[in-house]
């Protein structure tokens, strides 16, 4: 996964589980902005999320955000 992506992915989380506590759920989509002007990112995250780790549509920020600051 491109550094970029991993450094907002990382931000998001930490952000929503400030705002809305541990327990909070997101989806990658959390990670975009409603126009999608990257596509090639947001497959990046969708492969990483869906094919990669076959994850719910919904997860808890707080295991996609140690997930992704482990290196899986």
């Amino acid at each position: 996964m491109r550094e970029g992506l991993r450094r907002k992915i990382i931000e998001v989380c930490g952000q929503k589980i400030e705002k809305k506590g541990p327990d909070v759920g997101l989806s990658f989509y959390a990670f975009f902005k409603n126009k999608n002007y990257q596509p090639e990112v947001l497959m990046e995250a969708a492969r990483w999320w869906i094919e990669t780790h076959e994850l719910d549509h919904f997860e808890k920020a707080r295991k996609i955000k140690k997930m992704v600051q482990s290196g899986v």
